[in-house]
């Protein structure tokens, strides 16, 4: 989410020895981050700032939970972040963890998709909706020559095709328009639910991927614009302009709590409550503060408050204080998250894994939504001569929307599909399955106008800002951004104009 913004006008430092309160709230990777940068950049700034960061759980890191587990590293949220957002991987340099920093294995990036129960490369190239190469597309099995030459027309089509009206669009409604219904089923929707848990019926293009819609713009064709950038990028490769990169996914040796913990372990003393849920947060005045009460009735005054945490979370804290603002942030809709790490003797698996993972369109009728092979993808996640599967599964699809979901029923409907998709006949030699309840941020049409209306109600308070995965981005660099701005926003209230 987005902080307050600042103002303009000469502004001087704060006088010394005025101290400032900030409190955080939720201590997830959103909030820790916030409240690293809010510690460092007072004492950068030479300000006086009392941090409290308070989480209602008895840990910190949220959905990033690492365990080591007979050899096995599982993760039991998210497994690793995109270096194209840098903010994820900037934090890390910061932190000294750049040495720790792995790629994906170079031997096997690729990853299958199940068509009709056969599992299948996904054609080389093919990003999210459309080929950026065509012969590995063309000679893909994966859609028909109907779908293909429909997808083609995308070559041809002018600016707008069928487009109904000039607001936002759902992606599912951008493919059908560019390339077609088997496009769509095919590819497109198994590879965004495999990103949002979310179907593309329900998202909005203009908020989770306006990369697409600005190649509309610019180039007409999402084809001609993806064949154009991949030329350039193999030119600047050959030039050498590009330099060294890393991989596009990225993790930590020893899992993603290690970023979760070097920030715990960087928070100044006394900083961190756990087990402090909070119930309320209301301005009390004239004075510019703000009050944070928590569940146990304790009145904490601060000057700077930020939120990090999901949006219908946040919503019930600010309802007395503003509840239009509140309504907005419980109108944004959460989809929970199940994973199922299961580790296998190698030679209990028939399929030669020779790849990332897969992904599983809705039409195949299957619980899960994709399989990750963990272990492939990433070095050290599994002992010699097993292997670490990760099974993803929206609540829906595997009837966990409510509280009381069953994660022996979830393990067992993952190792039925795994069984039917994979050949997967013997038992696991380990299982987790963790069920994150309205963890994952769905950003439906229109969610640009809530998220407006929303930066519009918090303009109305000076000393609140807002982070997490509500409003502009889903993934762990988007979140670390979302806090470290968050942060910056506060900091630049440090003055008086």
């Amino acid at each position: 989410m987005t902080g307050p913004r600042s103002g303009g006008g000469t502004a001087t430092l704060v006088p010394p020895g005025t101290r400032r309160r900030a409190i955080v709230v939720g201590a997830g990777i959103a909030g820790l981050a916030c409240a690293h940068r809010l510690a460092t950049l007072a004492r950068e700034r030479r300000v006086p700032v009392d941090i409290a960061l308070l989480e209602s759980s008895s840990r910190t890191g949220g959905v990033i939970a690492t365990e080591r587990a007979d050899g096995f590293l599982v993760e039991g949220g998210p497994d690793c972040f995109i270096s194209e957002k840098p903010w994820a991987l900037d934090l890390c340099r910061r932190l000294g963890l750049e040495p720790e920093l792995i790629g994906t294995n170079p031997d096997c990036r690729r990853a299958f998709v199940l068509r009709r129960g056969r599992v299948l490369p996904i054609p080389e190239g093919f990003q999210l909706m459309a080929p950026a190469r065509l012969t590995p597309f063309l000679a893909s099995p994966v859609i028909s020559p109907l779908g293909k030459l429909r997808l083609a027309c995308d070559l041809v089509l002018p600016r707008g095709a069928g487009r109904r009206g000039g607001g936002d669009e759902s992606l599912a409604s951008f493919v059908l328009r560019r390339f077609g219904r088997e496009a769509l089923e095919g590819l497109a929707q198994p590879l965004v639910a495999g990103i949002y848990t979310a179907e593309p019926e329900q998202l909005s293009l203009r908020a989770t991927m306006p990369r697409f819609l600005e190649m509309e713009r610019e180039h007409r064709s999402i084809i001609l614009a993806l064949l154009r950038a991949r030329r350039k990028a193999g030119a600047a490769q050959r030039s050498g302009v590009s330099g060294a990169r890393y991989s596009l996914f990225m993790t930590l040796r020893d899992g993603l709590q290690t970023l979760v913990s070097t920030l715990e372990s960087l928070l100044p003393p006394g900083a961190l409550r756990l087990g402090a849920p909070v119930a309320s947060i209301a301005p009390t005045g004239t004075d510019g503060l703000l009050v944070v009460t928590t569940a146990s009735g304790e009145r904490l005054p601060a000057d700077d408050v930020v939120l990090a945490l999901p949006a219908p979370a946040a919503a019930p804290l600010l309802r007395d204080a503003d509840p239009r603002l509140a309504d907005l942030l419980a109108s944004i809709p959460y989809g929970t998250s199940i994973t199922v790490s299961l580790g296998y003797r190698r030679a209990d698996i028939p399929h030669p894994l020779d790849g990332f993972g897969i992904v599983i369109p809705r039409s195949e009728k299957r619980a899960l939504i994709a399989c990750s092979f963990s272990s492939v993808k990433f070095a050290g996640r599994a002992p010699a001569g097993t292997v670490l599967l990760r099974a993803f599964a929206s609540g829906r699809s595997a009837g966990a929307e409510g509280a009381a979901a069953d994660p022996g029923r979830i393990e067992a409907l993952a190792r039925e599909d795994l069984k039917h998709i994979l050949g997967i006949t013997a038992a696991p030699i380990l299982a987790r399955t963790c069920i994150w309840p309205r963890a994952m941020a769905q950003y439906g049409v229109g969610h640009l106008d809530v998220v407006s209306g929303i930066e519009e109600r918090l303009a109305l308070f000076p000393g609140l800002a807002l982070a997490g995965n509500g409003l502009n981005g889903v993934g762990i660099p988007d979140c670390i951004r979302s806090g470290e701005r968050a942060a910056e926003a506060i900091a630049r209230r440090w003055v008086v104009s």
